[in-house]
C-alpha cells in the first residue's frame, strides 16, 4: 500500500480522514459541551465553583483511562466490521445518552451520569479512529502526513468547537443542546456504512494489523521498546503549568485586561499551529524524523517565555501568534512517532495511551499551575513560566531513546529494518499463541 504523496489512493485517504477527524473532534463531549455544560450547573442549578470543577473531574475518568478503549479496538470487531463496527455501534449509543439527557428533567446527578456515560461511550469511537489513522499512517508510509492532517483537523475542530459553545449556551435551552448534541453524534455511524476501496479496501489484511490474545498483547506493548519515548515525550509536550488558568488569571488580574482578551489569546494562539504543521507535512517527506524532532522540540521550548514580557492584552495578542508557530512544528513531529510507534495490532492501545496521558498531563499541571500562581501574587506567574520551560527542555534528553531506525526514514520511504521487525514480532506472537 505504498503511495506517492500525489496519487489517487493519498487524495482518497486525505479525504476520508480530514472530514472524519474534523466530524469527531467536534463532537467530542470533553470540547463542545464543556463550557455549555458548566453554565447549565452555574446557572440552572446553582453550582458552587468547586461543584463545577468536581464535575470536570469525574466526567473526564474515561478520558484517563483510554488505553482500556484502545485494547477494545484492537480485540474485537463490531458486526465483523473492526473500526467501522465501533462508529456503526457507538455513534448510536453515544446519541442515545444525549437524547436521554436532552428528555430528562435537568438536574446535577443526570448531568454526571450521562456525561459519564456519553464520554465512555464516545471513548470507543476515538480508539477507533485512532487507531486506524496510526495503522494506515504506518502501513502506507503516510505517518507523517497523516499527522499534519490529523493535528490540523483537530485544531480547528477545537477553535469550531470554542465558538459554537459560546453560541449554544447563548441560544439553546439544555434540552435543545442535548438534542443537537445526539444528532452530530449520530452522523458518526455514517462513517460505518463508507467503505471506499481506496483507503480501507486491504487495511486489515496488511502484517501490522496482526495482534494476538489479550494476554500476548500485553506482553508484546510492554515489550515494544519504541511506545515508552513516544509516551512520555507526548506526556510532557502537554505538561504546560504556564498555560491556561494562570494566563486567565495573569491577564484579567495583573495586566487588567477584560475577560475576552484571554478567549482571543487563545483562538489567535491556537490558529498560529497551523502554519507550522503544514510545514511538517512538507518537510517530513524530504527529511527524517531524527532531524525534525530536534527541530521541533528546540524551538519548543522557550514558547511559553514571550507571557513573560506581557503588559498589556494588545501585546498578548501580538504575542500568541509567534507562540503558536513555535508549537506546531513539536505537536505535528510527536504525534508522527506515536503513530510510528505502535505495535503491530496494538494501534488503538498505544494511540489512547499516549491520549490518556496527554488528557493527564493537560489537566494535572493546569492544577499545578494554578497552586504555583497563587503561591506568590508577585511573582507567581513568573514561577509558572519557569516551570513550562524546564519541563519543554526535558523532551530533548528523551529524544536519544527513540530507536534510531524508527525515525529514520522520510515519509513515503520504505524501511525495511521496521518491516522485518514487524515481521518478526508476529511470528513470535502467533508461535507463543
Amino acid at each position: 500500500m505504498h503511495n506517492s504523496q500525489g496519487s489517487p489512493n493519498t487524495r482518497s485517504i486525505f479525504l476520508y480522514f480530514g472530514s472524519l477527524t474534523l466530524l469527531v473532534y467536534l463532537v467530542a463531549p470533553e470540547y463542545l459541551l464543556d463550557i455549555p455544560t458548566s453554565y447549565m450547573l452555574k446557572n440552572f442549578l446553582h453550582a458552587t465553583a468547586p461543584q463545577v470543577s468536581m464535575f470536570r473531574l469525574l466526567t473526564g475518568i474515561p478520558m484517563y483511562v483510554a488505553f482500556l478503549f484502545g485494547m477494545a479496538r484492537d480485540l474485537w470487531s463490531p458486526f465483523g466490521r473492526r473500526d467501522r463496527g465501533f462508529f456503526l455501534l457507538f455513534a448510536p449509543l453515544t446519541a442515545a445518552v444525549f437524547i436521554w439527557i436532552g428528555i430528562s428533567r435537568l438536574s446535577y446527578q443526570v448531568l454526571l451520569i450521562g456525561m459519564i456515560l456519553a464520554m465512555t461511550s464516545f471513548r470507543f469511537i476515538l480508539a477507533a479512529y485512532q487507531g486506524l489513522i496510526a495503522l494506515i499512517g504506518q502501513e502506507t508510509l503516510m505517518s507523517g502526513r497523516l499527522s499534519t492532517l490529523s493535528s490540523m483537523f483537530y485544531q480547528i475542530a477545537l477553535i469550531l468547537a470554542a465558538f459554537a459553545s459560546g453560541v449554544i449556551t447563548e441560544n439553546l435551552s439544555p434540552g435543545q443542546t442535548f438534542f443537537l448534541m445526539a444528532a452530530l453524534a449520530a452522523s458518526i455511524g455514517l462513517f460505518g456504512l463508507w467503505k471506499p476501496r481506496s483507503v480501507l479496501g486491504h487495511v486489515y489484511d496488511q502484517p501490522q494489523a496482526r495482534g494476538a490474545d489479550f494476554r500476548g498483547d500485553v506482553k508484546r506493548l510492554l515489550k515494544h521498546r519504541a511506545i515508552y519515548p513516544a509516551v512520555l515525550i507526548n506526556f510532557l509536550w502537554w505538561f504546560n503549568p504556564g498555560l491556561y488558568t494562570p494566563v486567565q488569571f495573569y491577564l484579567t488580574n495583573q495586566v487588567r485586561t477584560s475577560d475576552a482578551v484571554y478567549s482571543y489569546f487563545l483562538g489567535i494562539f491556537a490558529i498560529s499551529f497551523i502554519p507550522t504543521y503544514l510545514l511538517y507535512g512538507f518537510l517530513c517527506t524530504r527529511m527524517a524524523p531524527n532531524k525534525l524532532l530536534w527541530w521541533g522540540a528546540i524551538i519548543a521550548v522557550p514558547q511559553m517565555v514571550p507571557l513573560a514580557f506581557v503588559h498589556s492584552g494588545n501585546l498578548a495578542l501580538i504575542l500568541a501568534a509567534p507562540m503558536g508557530l513555535m508549537g506546531g512544528m513539536a505537536t505535528a513531529a510527536y504525534f508522527d512517532l506515536a503513530m510510528r510507534s505502535c505495535p503491530p495490532g496494538l494501534q488503538g492501545t498505544l494511540m489512547m495511551l499516549v491520549s490518556a496521558g496527554v488528557m493527564l498531563a493537560a489537566r494535572g499541571s493546569d492544577l499545578l499551575g494554578a497552586k504555583i500562581y497563587s503561591s506568590s501574587p508577585a511573582h507567581g506567574f513568573f514561577y509558572c513560566m519557569i516551570a513550562t520551560t524546564a519541563v519543554y527542555a526535558l523532551i530533548p534528553l528523551v529524544i536519544p531513546w527513540i530507536p534510531k531506525q524508527l525515525i529514520a526514514t522520510t515519509d513515503g520511504e520504505p524501511n525495511p529494518e521496521i518491516e522485518a521487525e514487524v515481521m518478526a514480532e508476529i511470528s513470535d506472537a502467533e508461535a507463543a499463541g
